[in-house]
């Protein structure tokens, strides 16, 4: 049996009952001293590297990722000729378009891509976003019957479409074509559609299924300005200059932050950078962003803002904000948008509280179930997402948050932990016929319950999951990418360290230890966050925040132990404040030092 690798630092367990592990085992080790003595990157940068799995061969297309490298033909995606050339088509024709998105970024940023594309060649799309309470994800006959009324000859779903077989059905019985767009987990029922573009389609051997609905829209629009392109079409539109929406939706919506994904956000964000579209302006401008924007402004600081719209207010802002040209209009919209996200986090404070107090009383001093789900007739339909994602972080288990209506009926939203397939779950539950209507992807997954459902549901996955749940529960050590010190965590660093991101989901955020720091001056900032110093003993500092850790056992160990010796553990970033950059520290963990 081979020796199991000592704890790093020799942490066992630590304030959060963890132990500490180094994140490159031998072969990756050795695969980090070759990327730095051949790519001639700094040994931290390529210790990061090589625990992502990037090998020697690799390491240039990692650090340099760009769109024409790692795109593949848009034509390996099942159904892209059919769905490109019907729309370029439809292009040539002058036809009435109709969109139809759903109501989250990802939804926002793909119907804002295939506007600002249609309309270089003359076609301003209708554009319909359903409400999330009144008529819940993807197309509905009624909407599709308004679009067709008002003209559309050719209705695009962007972000949905793939489980809507009765409205798409409806649409093609009255003449018009449907094309879909989106990456959802599918069964092999799809819906009558004229072309069906998703990378998790059962029959597409694409190997994309891990690209957000706005990556795949992307995608369709390179293979229809080529068709269009050779219809003998000159003059075709710049789709590099679209690439902040797509990075503002790969990031918002978690998908892995790998492959094309990283091409997307790195070449994304030099654009967002030249504030080229108002709508991100004037929101960079409503959240008080300093500084370059970066995956963290997008995921934490805009994306919430787009989502408002959609959660607790009209849903369309955010699409609407996206397409406009206008910074005056913008900045109204964006000021809507900041106004209902604060409202947004008012309600979310409210049943974050109630679920965990639920959650704490069933789990009580055991393991609890391996799936949380909860319901609640005091949640509001559009945060319950929120809601679940919180759960995931503070009991780290799959959590499902749902919206009890006053007729019995249901409106949940579930979040999963890495290794446990989630949606694939929730499809599998509706086929058995004990939800009406649910899907998702692995990490995030949605449900409409009718009454009676939450039991039967409930226990289906417990059952469906609990050995899912307990693997990856297993692997609970965090991982270290290295040691360093308050000294050493420098401007300079973090710029090393950027090459090799963005991180995110799929490509984790480097995790540092410093080893016999100090922690001075911690106090509670906000309503449970801790702010302090990060001290080394020859004197140097760096501003450290330890996120909703008040009332922890991470929290009682940082406010009690403060001016202690200990090992702490977390991510590094950089704050810009009146034109300096600071390092800022981000606690995930800490440990006493062994005797």
């Amino acid at each position: 049996m081979p020796e199991q690798p000592r704890p790093f630092l020799d942490v066992s367990r630590s304030a959060t009952g963890r132990s500490w592990t180094d994140r490159l085992d031998g072969a990756a080790a050795r695969n980090a001293t070759a990327i730095s003595q051949r790519s001639g990157v700094p040994d931290i940068l390529a210790r990061i590297m090589a625990g992502r799995g990037v090998t020697l061969e690799d390491a240039a297309t990692w650090l340099e990722p760009t769109i024409r490298t790692l795109m593949p033909d848009p034509s390996t995606l099942t159904d892209m000729d059919k769905l490109s050339e019907r729309l370029a088509k439809g292009i040539a024709d002058s036809e009435q378009v109709a969109l139809f998105g759903d109501y989250d970024v990802d939804g926002a940023c793909s119907c804002a891509l295939m506007v600002r594309f249609l309309r270089h060649f003359g076609i301003e799309p209708e554009v319909y976003i359903p409400d999330r309470i009144f008529e819940g994800y993807g197309p509905n006959v009624g909407a599709m019957d308004k679009l067709i009324d008002n003209g559309a000859s050719l209705v695009i779903t962007l972000d949905c479409g793939t489980t809507s077989d009765g409205p798409i059905a409806h649409a093609r019985a009255r003449g018009v074509d449907v094309l879909v767009i989106d990456h959802h987990l599918s069964d092999h029922d799809l819906p009558p559609a004229s072309a069906l573009v998703n990378p998790n389609r059962p029959d597409d051997i694409s190997g994309l299924g891990y690209l957000c609905a706005a990556g795949v829209t992307f995608m369709v629009l390179v293979a229809v300005n080529r068709a269009l392109r050779l219809r003998g079409d000159t003059g075709l539109p710049d789709l590099m200059a679209l690439l902040d929406l797509v990075a503002l939706a790969t990031v918002c919506d978690v998908v892995p932050l790998a492959g094309l994904n990283r091409a997307f956000v790195v070449r994304g964000l030099e654009v967002a950078r030249q504030g080229r579209k108002p709508g991100l302006s004037a929101l960079s401008l409503a959240a008080r962003i300093n500084g370059p924007i970066n995956p963290y402004h997008l995921g934490f600081l805009i994306g919430p803002r787009i989502n408002a719209g959609g959660r607790i207010g009209d849903a369309a802002l955010g699409t609407r904000l996206l397409t406009l040209d206008d910074e005056h209009q913008a900045m109204v919209i964006a000021a809507q948008l900041d106004e209902l996200n604060g409202e947004r986090q008012r309600i979310e404070v409210e049943a974050v509280e109630e679920a965990c107090a639920v959650a704490e009383a069933e789990i009580g001093g055991g393991e609890g179930p391996p799936v949380l789900v909860l319901a609640s007739a005091n949640w509001h339909p559009g945060i319950v997402g929120l809601v679940a994602a919180r759960l995931k972080e503070r009991f780290e288990r799959p959590s499902f948050a749902i919206a009890l209506h006053p007729d019995g009926t249901g409106t949940g939203s579930g979040r999963s932990i890495p290794g446990v397939d989630l949606g694939r779950a929730v499809i599998e539950a509706v086929e058995a016929g004990l939800i009406p209507k649910g899907g998702g992807h692995a990490m995030a997954a949605g449900a409409s319950l009718k009454p009676g459902d939450l039991g039967a549901f409930r226990a289906f996955l417990w059952e469906a999951l609990a050995d899912q749940v307990t693997a990856a529960r297993a692997v609970t050590a965090l991982k270290i990418d290295a040691a360093i010190t308050a000294r050493g965590a420098n401007v300079e660093l973090l710029h090393q360290i950027e090459k090799a991101g963005p991180y995110g989901s799929g490509n984790a955020t480097p995790v540092f230890a410093f080893p016999m720091h100090r922690a001075r001056f911690p106090q509670i900032v906000g309503k449970n966050h801790i702010s302090f110093s990060l001290a080394s003993d020859d004197g140097a500092r760096i501003k450290a925040i330890a996120f909703r850790a008040a009332g922890t056992p991470l929290g009682d160990v940082l406010m009690r132990e403060a001016d202690q010796p200990l090992h702490f553990a977390g991510g590094l970033s950089l704050d810009h404040y009146q034109g300096r950059e600071q390092v800022q520290f981000r606690l995930s963990d800490l440990a006493r030092p062994s005797r």
